[in-house]
């Protein structure tokens, strides 16, 4: 083992050993090194009169650029571009999004918690946790109703052994019960990762407040009967709280509450800010040891540098100026509105009883997504259909269970997306 990456498991484990313990083989190797970007870092300081040491190429005292390219560009200054950003992300844009948590979860005020890394959206980061904190057959818990991406992420790829559990009672609320179950019949283990993804792909669930105090109450529950336990909080959607939910992260709640716990904040600008092409996302730790957070973050880096290196300038670039534009929360919350009375729709549309034969369908309160349960029709056969006879894609999961992404569909069209999918449930059904 790299002696960076001891002094790294020293300071964590002198600390909390319960992290320590948390973390893969992999994680425990990992650290980030003293190589060319650590001296290039050292050289942008010191090195005024000529600077030899990054891999790029420049004129007049700037990256050199193909006029081509920046006359599109014009609005930027080349040196917010072409360079290459720091692994951890552009140090402006690390600071304006950590303001940003603070202003969006309250709770995290009096909370300990890392400078957020700039990842390549939030698959990356997902895959940085996967790395850091998953070996094989190490269990992955999660609700049923999740993001298919999951399995390559955390199975395919680090071999963990999924643990799911129902993600609504019978009641229609989050299955709180079930969760802290799942958690404990892996006590023998020692350790879990928990994965919380609200507002929920795909249901379009977020917890109400009493619901999140149950999370948090059995969380720490878990960890009192002596399991180590890594949340991940996929924030994916963040922001998109229409109503009877909680307003802020869970991240925010779960912060620093016992210190078996490790809580790990993955977002990003990709979806709550309308910038899916950018893949700008961000990973943050919780902890009340500055030690731990400067080891996490080492070791975060390691494996930025050892996979993309950085993530994209121009992206950064872009994402830190709509976050410092005057216009910023007024546009953001234009377009919730409009996805506020798009949800608003199709709770109508379907409270109507007007396809009550065909189907149920799940809570939901926030996101882009709802699901409907078929009855009697199987979802995959009915999503062929719909795609081949009426030119409708909606997307098929599982058995029964369909999900309707009224993010991309105008509100005036909504009542006629559900008469389609209606039409083709009763071609199959006859």
């Amino acid at each position: 083992m790299h002696e960076l990456a001891q002094d790294l498991n020293q300071q964590i484990q002198q600390d909390n050993p319960n992290v320590y313990d948390l973390l893969s083989e992999l994680g425990k190797n990992l650290y980030f090194p003293k190589g060319i970007l650590t001296q290039t870092a050292e050289a942008k300081q010191k090195a005024h009169r000529y600077n030899a040491t990054i891999g790029i190429a420049t004129e007049h005292n700037q990256p050199m650029f193909l006029p081509l390219i920046q006359k599109t560009l014009t609005n930027y200054d080349p040196n917010d571009l072409y360079p290459y950003a720091p692994p951890a992300g552009k140090p402006e844009l690390r600071q304006l999004w950590r303001e940003k948590l603070l202003n969006e979860s309250p709770s995290l005020k009096d909370k300990s918690f890392s400078n957020p890394i700039v990842t390549s959206a939030l698959t990356h980061g997902l895959s940085i946790v996967a790395d850091l904190f998953l070996d094989e057959n190490d269990p992955l818990v999660l609700p049923d109703k999740l993001w298919g991406n999951y399995n390559l992420i955390f199975g395919v790829r680090r071999g963990s052994k999924s643990i799911t559990f129902p993600f609504y009672t019978e009641k229609g609320t989050y299955n709180t019960v079930g969760m802290k179950e799942a958690l404990l019949s892996q006590k023998d283990h020692g350790k879990a990762i928990l994965l919380l993804n609200f507002p929920n792909n795909p249901t379009g669930y977020t917890p109400t407040e009493q619901e999140a105090t149950e999370i948090v109450v059995a969380l720490k529950e878990v960890a009192q009967q002596g399991m180590n336990l890594a949340v991940v909080t996929d924030d994916a959607y963040f922001g998109l709280f229409y109503e009877n939910s909680i307003k802020e992260s869970l991240f925010a709640r779960i912060a620093d509450i016992h210190p078996r716990i490790l809580a790990i904040k993955v977002d990003g600008a990709t979806k709550e800010d309308y910038m899916w092409g950018f893949r700008v996302g961000f990973i943050t730790y919780a902890s009340k040891y500055p030690a731990i957070l400067n080891a996490l973050e080492k070791k975060t880096l390691g494996i930025i540098r050892g996979t993309i290196s950085s993530s994209s300038h121009p992206a950064q670039t872009f994402v830190l100026e709509a976050l410092k534009s005057k216009d910023f929360h007024n546009q953001k919350q234009e377009k919730f509105e409009i996805l506020t009375k798009r949800a608003c729709k199709v709770k109508q549309i379907l409270d109507q009883g007007d396809y009550s034969a065909a189907w149920d369908y799940y809570p939901f309160n926030s996101g882009y997504f709802m699901c409907l349960k078929l009855k009697g029709v199987k979802a995959e056969a009915l999503r062929l259909h719909l795609l081949e006879q009426y030119g409708v894609g909606v997307i098929a999961l599982g058995e029964s269970d369909v999900r309707v992404a009224f993010s991309c569909v105008e509100e005036p069209e909504l009542e006629q997306l559900f008469d389609l999918i209606y039409q083709g449930y009763q071609d199959l059904s006859r």
